[in-house]
């Protein structure tokens, strides 16, 4: 299975899970180094952990509409 050769069509609404997971994950990073953020880490941990698997489980779904 090469999932690069895989197209599927996806709206602008379920772009926001992957947006949302991966600026969670560079703010998480980021503030690694900084300690402003450090309050912040359990918020961000859950706002990544949801929406990683939010978007694999909609990622599954349609890959598995798609099929013939």
């Amino acid at each position: 299975m090469n999932f690069f050769k895989i197209k599927t069509s996806w709206s602008n609404a379920e772009f926001i899970l992957i947006k949302l997971c991966i600026a969670s994950v560079y703010i998480l990073v980021g503030s690694y180094f900084h300690n402003f953020f450090e309050n912040y880490y359990p918020v961000l941990i859950v706002i990544f952990a949801a929406t990683v698997i939010w978007f694999i489980y909609q990622w599954l779904k349609k890959m598995k509409s798609q099929k013939p």
